[in-house]
């Protein structure tokens, strides 16, 4: 199965809280030597993301369970189209199916979501980003989903990079202060630090940081700072973006936008599982 090691540990984690002791239901109903085949339905218009999450569900419980995808990773789908086929044990097929189902709809809501705010910005050199703001468990697969959409990961988590926020800002005194410290540390990582005005960016550019986020400024301070950067480092904007705001940030000539709403408020692809006569 190609599977990250990340998921396939969210995905173990998740068939033990659904099954528990047993599938009460399935196995008081189904013989133990029952066989069917059933199809994975797109019940909207959309981005699939998570097939391959949604076959290491099946074959996780029964390895013996056939899944065969229809359509990519990241594809357009529409309403009624199938996604994939899958045959064997039919107590296995019932018993994952809740589970599959919800990696599948959850990862192609935000596959769904994200390829919205890319096309929005199509034209600019804005990248969209994830953020941090990830179902708690389930980062790996959200960030994955992300990808599917064609956005880009940011940091994965607290380790891989150092980003100076605004509390760390406070706790240091100040912008230099709290770079000088993370240098210090010697960690080898990049360094991205906050700005909260124009003054706060001009101190971070005269450190010589390559990435500043430009935290909920308005577009036209954005421009600004574009201007005022002029190339000497990577500006990533960020602060309650939407699809309505999204296009006239990308506009100000920013390298990034980070989008929380890619992973904390998708909403979740509707997809079904049914069974073929």
């Amino acid at each position: 199965m190609n599977i990250s090691p990340e998921i396939l540990d969210c995905i173990r984690r998740a068939l033990a809280e659904d099954i528990g002791a047993g599938d009460a239901t399935t196995d008081s109903i189904v013989p133990a030597e029952a066989a069917m085949r059933g199809q994975v339905i797109a019940k909207q218009d959309g981005v699939v993301a998570g097939l391959h999450a949604t076959q290491a569900v099946y074959q996780t419980l029964d390895p013996d369970v056939d899944f065969r995808p229809q359509v990519n990773e990241g594809a357009r789908v529409t309403r009624g189209q199938i996604l994939a086929l899958v045959s064997g044990r039919t107590r296995s097929l019932l018993t994952a199916e809740r589970t599959a189902l919800n990696f599948l709809g959850r990862m192609s809501g935000i596959a769904t979501l994200t390829r919205q705010f890319v096309e929005a910005v199509a034209g600019t050199k804005a990248v969209i980003l994830d953020t941090r703001k990830t179902a708690p468990g389930l980062r790996a697969a959200d960030k994955l989903a992300v990808k599917r959409g064609g956005g880009q990961n940011h940091r994965i988590g607290l380790y891989d990079m150092i980003l100076i926020k605004d509390n760390h800002i406070d706790y240091a005194g100040s912008i230099t202060a709290a770079v000088t410290r993370a240098r210090s540390a010697h960690t080898g990582l990049e360094v991205e630090v906050e700005a909260r005005t124009l003054d706060d960016l001009r101190e971070a550019l005269s450190l010589g940081v390559e990435l500043i986020l430009l935290d909920n400024m308005p577009p036209e301070m954005m421009a600004e700072a574009v201007r005022i950067t002029a190339g000497r480092a990577k500006l990533e904007a960020s602060g309650n973006v939407t699809l309505e705001t999204v296009r006239a940030i990308a506009e100000t000539g920013v390298d990034f936008i980070s989008v929380g709403a890619l992973t904390h408020s998708a909403k979740v692809f509707d997809v079904s599982f049914d069974f073929i006569q």
